[in-house]
C-alpha cells in the first residue's frame, strides 16, 4: 500500500510539472528588463556621485557627448575626461530619473535632472547594445 501511495504521488507531480511548462520568453524578458534596469541604476549612481571613472566605465568605444562646454562625438577616455571636469566643475547633489524607455530595436533611454550647487541639468543618456554588452553611446547634460 505504501508503495502504491509513493508511486501515485510520483505520479501526480510529474505530470504537474510537464502540465505546466514554464513560458522561457517571458522568463527571459524578465531578466533582460532586470538586467537593463540595473545598468540603469548603477549609471544613475555613478552620476549622482560624480564618479567619472565609474560612469566610463559604461560608456562605448566611442559616444556622442553634449555638455555645457562640450559638444561632439568622443572617445571613451575623452569622454571620461570631458565628464571628470564637468562633475568639478558642477559638483552633484542630488539625480532623479524621471522617464525611461525602450526601442523596438532594444536600445533604452532615460531622462532625468541632475541637481549641482549652482544649476540644474536635464540628463539624458542612450543604451545599446554591443556584441550583448548594454553600453552608454549618448549622454547629454543640459542646463535648464
Amino acid at each position: 500500500m505504501k508503495y502504491l501511495t509513493l508511486i501515485t504521488f510520483s505520479l501526480f507531480f510529474s505530470l504537474n510539472i510537464f502540465a505546466y511548462p514554464v513560458d522561457s520568453a517571458s522568463s527571459k524578458d524578465s531578466t533582460i528588463n532586470r538586467i537593463n534596469d540595473d545598468i540603469t541604476n548603477n549609471i544613475a549612481a555613478a552620476i549622482n556621485s560624480g564618479d567619472a571613472k565609474k560612469l566610463a566605465s559604461y560608456f562605448n568605444s566611442s559616444i556622442d557627448l553634449t555638455v555645457p562646454s562640450s559638444d561632439g562625438v568622443y572617445s571613451k577616455s575623452q569622454a571620461e575626461m570631458i565628464v571628470k571636469n564637468f562633475f568639478t566643475q558642477y559638483p552633484p547633489v542630488s539625480f532623479k530619473i524621471n522617464q525611461q524607455g525602450t526601442s523596438n530595436e532594444g536600445s533604452q533611454f532615460s531622462i532625468g535632472t541632475l541637481v549641482t550647487k549652482t544649476t540644474k541639468f536635464r540628463t539624458y543618456f542612450l543604451i545599446k547594445k554591443v556584441n550583448g554588452v548594454p553600453l552608454i553611446h549618448q549622454l547629454q547634460f543640459e542646463a535648464e
